[in-house]
């Protein structure tokens, strides 16, 4: 999905953060970036400590890096230019649409990181990739992800993918200052479980963000957004299946789908199609009437 190169996003108050320290985030952080990161764990043989993202302790602390406002990124065409201005981008956009759709809507923060930054979560850097921590609202993205997408998983990783990827962090946040969160917060895992059905319905929220960015406009009346290109939902669509619990697992050799945290491939793409074909009303996941494993 591509920028209108005349949409202003001067606006944004995406800060960007610097440091060295590379470890893994825990303490509660919900994100793509850590199922990937356990993957290639696993299929590389490293000694990355996983337990902050498996349940265990709150992950270490950043060393002190420096943190400044991301500049340089006013319009859309910044955006198509540079993935840091798409981030800053893609939080203009999401912060008009859920403020239209959630009352008192409170926005959370968006850094991107360059190395590392601690977090009321732990550390994020660039061996995690997105996430979001409740603690302090924040999400969290290293755009060098995108690339590990690509290199590690195949992954097409273009500019739709980024933004499903960041509105699905952003999905957290509502799921969060709605309730939603702290109402389905059992640790259990499996196709039915809690966990999945907050993943998939964050799915959802990025689907449903994305399919009305056409008619969301800035001050000017410019779209935020060009109508997306089939191929470029191909890429989003892309993402969701390299994403899931069950193409992971194949990846590392395994299977066992009551260790899903996350939804299998065809389900990540089937709850972000229902957002984005038919809107945020089809994004219920724990209504008890949905067959949360419509596909297999």
């Amino acid at each position: 999905m591509t920028f209108n190169p005349d949409a202003d996003i001067s606006g944004h108050k995406t800060r960007k953060s610097s440091g060295k320290t590379a470890a893994i985030a825990g303490g509660g952080a919900l994100g793509l970036g850590a199922i990937v990161v356990l993957v290639v764990n696993l299929l590389s043989g490293g000694d990355v400590d996983l337990s902050p993202l498996l349940g265990g302790d709150s992950g270490s602390t950043a060393t002190q890096g420096s943190e400044s406002s991301l500049s340089e990124c006013d319009t859309g065409a910044d955006a198509n230019a540079d993935v840091e201005c798409r981030m800053a981008g893609a939080q203009v956009a999401l912060d008009d649409y859920w403020g239209e759709h959630v009352d008192g809507y409170v926005a959370p923060t968006l850094t991107v990181v360059d190395g590392s930054t601690g977090t009321a979560c732990g550390t994020a850097s660039n061996a995690v990739g997105p996430f979001y921590c409740p603690t302090d609202q924040g999400v969290y993205v290293d755009p060098t992800f995108f690339e590990l997408m690509q290199q590690q998983f195949g992954a097409s990783a273009g500019d739709l993918a980024q933004l499903y990827i960041v509105g699905h962090e952003w999905g957290h946040h509502i799921q969060n200052i709605t309730g939603v969160m702290s109402a389905h917060s059992s640790r259990d895992t499996g196709p039915g479980s809690d966990g999945v059905r907050i993943e998939l319905q964050a799915d959802c929220y990025a689907g449903a963000w994305i399919g009305a960015m056409t008619e969301s406009t800035d001050a000017a009346g410019n779209p935020y957004l060009e109508a997306p290109t089939e191929k470029q939902l191909e890429d989003a669509l892309n993402a969701a299946l390299v994403v899931g619990d069950d193409h992971i697992q194949e990846m590392s050799g395994f299977s066992n789908p009551e260790s899903f945290t996350h939804g299998s491939s065809a389900n990540r793409q089937h709850w972000f199609a229902s957002g984005y074909q038919n809107g945020l009303g089809t994004c219920d996941t724990f209504d008890s009437s949905v067959d949360i494993d419509l596909v297999s």
